[in-house]
C-alpha cells in the first residue's frame, strides 16, 4: 500500500503541476478566456503552452528512464547520459549535421545525433568493461573525462568553422523555443520508454553479469547494446529539441531507488513520474524567478541537481545500495550487486 500511495502521489503531482504550467507565462492566459472561446488565447494555448508542456513531460520521463537503463546495465548508480558521454556525443552529431548539411532539417540533425549518441555510448561502455579494477566513483569519472574530450573536439570544430553561435542552442537546455511543429521529435521517447518497460527484466538480468545472463538464456550482448541504444536515442531526441540538460538521468533514478529498490520493472513507472515532476517544478521556477524574463532550465536543474548529487554521493559511499524503507512494504537492496569475473561489468 505504501508503494502504491507513492505512485498515486506522483501522479497527482504531475497533474497539478501540468495544469499550473499551462497558465504560467508572460502572456496572462486564464481558463475563463479559454472557456469563453477567445481565439487568440486558444492559439497561444495550442501553439505554445501545450507543446511546451508535452516537451517538458517527455524530457522528464525520457531522461529519467534513460538514466535508469544505463545505471542498471552498468551496475553503477552514477552512470547516466551526462556521465556516460551520451549528451556530449549527441551535441557532436548535431555539429556534424550543421557542418556537412547546413540546410538540414530538424529530422536530419536528429539522425546525426542518434548515430553519434549511440556510438559514443557504446564506446564508453566498451571502455569501462576493459578496466579490470574499478569502483563506484571511477566509472562516472571516466565517462565525464570521455565526455569532456568529445566536448573539446566539438568546441574546436565549432570555433574553427565559426559555428559556435549556431551550436549554442543545443549547449544549454531551455524550453523557450518549443512551438508546435518544432518539437515533435521528442514524441519518440514514448515508444522507447514502452520498449524499455517490455525488456525491463532482461535489463535486470544483464546487469548481474555476462555469465549470469548466459546461464538464464539471455543474450547478453544483444540486450546490452539494445538497452544502450534505447537510452542513447531517448537522450538524442531530447537534445535535438531542448538542448543539454544535466543531472536528470543521474539523480532521479537514485532518489526513487532509495525508496523502492533497484528492480527496474518495479521502479520504472515511479522514475518516469518523478522525472516529470522534477522537470516541471524546475521549469516553473525558471519562469517565475525573474518574471517576466525566463531562466534556462539547465541553470535551475544544474543548481538543484548538483546539491542533490553531492548528497547522493555521500549516501551511496556510506550505505551502498541500501534503500530507505517505506513502512512494511519497503525494499532493502543488498550493499552491492554481483560482479562479473574478469571485470566485465562494474
Amino acid at each position: 500500500m505504501q508503494s502504491k500511495r507513492f505512485t498515486l502521489l506522483l501522479v497527482l503531482a504531475v497533474v497539478v503541476l501540468s495544469v499550473a504550467s499551462l497558465f504560467i507565462g508572460v502572456i496572462d492566459l486564464k481558463p475563463s478566456e479559454l472557456w469563453s472561446g477567445n481565439l487568440e488565447m486558444w492559439q497561444i494555448f495550442i501553439v505554445s503552452r501545450l507543446p511546451r508542456l508535452l516537451a517538458i513531460l517527455c524530457t522528464g520521463v525520457g531522461m529519467s528512464v534513460a538514466g535508469l537503463i544505463m545505471q542498471q546495465l552498468c551496475s553503477n548508480k552514477f552512470v547516466s547520459p551526462t556521465t556516460g558521454a551520451t549528451i556530449s556525443s549527441a551535441q557532436f552529431g548535431i555539429l556534424l549535421a550543421l557542418l556537412f548539411m547546413p540546410a538540414s532539417t530538424l529530422w536530419s540533425r536528429a539522425i546525426f545525433a542518434f548515430g553519434a549518441a549511440i556510438l559514443g555510448t557504446w564506446i564508453f561502455v566498451w571502455f569501462i568493461q576493459r578496466i579490470q579494477f574499478k569502483d563506484v566513483v571511477m566509472v562516472p569519472l571516466v565517462g565525464i573525462m570521455f565526455g569532456n574530450v568529445i566536448g573539446g573536439v566539438t568546441s574546436y570544430l565549432a570555433y574553427k568553422h565559426e559555428m559556435t553561435q549556431a551550436l549554442s542552442s543545443w549547449l544549454v537546455g531551455h524550453f523557450s523555443l518549443v512551438l508546435k511543429g518544432r518539437y515533435e521529435i521528442v514524441w519518440l521517447t514514448v515508444p522507447l520508454v514502452v520498449l524499455a518497460f517490455v525488456f525491463a527484466n532482461h535489463f535486470n538480468i544483464v546487469g548481474l553479469g555476462k555469465d549470469f545472463s548466459k546461464n538464464l538464456g539471455v543474450p547478453y550482448n544483444f540486450v546490452l547494446f539494445m538497452g544502450l541504444t534505447i537510452a542513447a536515442m531517448i537522450t538524442a531526441s531530447i537534445v535535438v529539441v531542448v538542448g543539454s540538460i544535466s543531472y536528470i538521468g543521474l539523480i532521479v533514478p537514485n532518489i526513487v531507488a532509495m525508496y523502492k529498490g533497484d528492480k527496474i520493472r518495479g521502479t520504472l513507472v515511479d522514475t518516469a513520474l518523478f522525472g516529470a515532476v522534477f522537470v516541471l517544478a524546475c521549469d516553473m521556477i525558471g519562469r517565475v524567478a525573474i518574471f517576466p524574463y525566463e531562466l534556462p532550465i539547465e541553470l535551475i536543474v544544474g543548481i538543484v541537481g548538483s546539491v542533490i548529487f553531492v548528497g547522493l554521493l555521500f549516501y551511496r559511499l556510506k550505505y551502498g545500495r541500501k534503500a530507505i524503507r517505506l513502512g512494511h512494504a519497503g525494499t532493502s537492496c543488498c550493499a552491492s550487486m554481483p560482479r562479473e569475473k574478469g571485470g566485465e561489468m562494474v
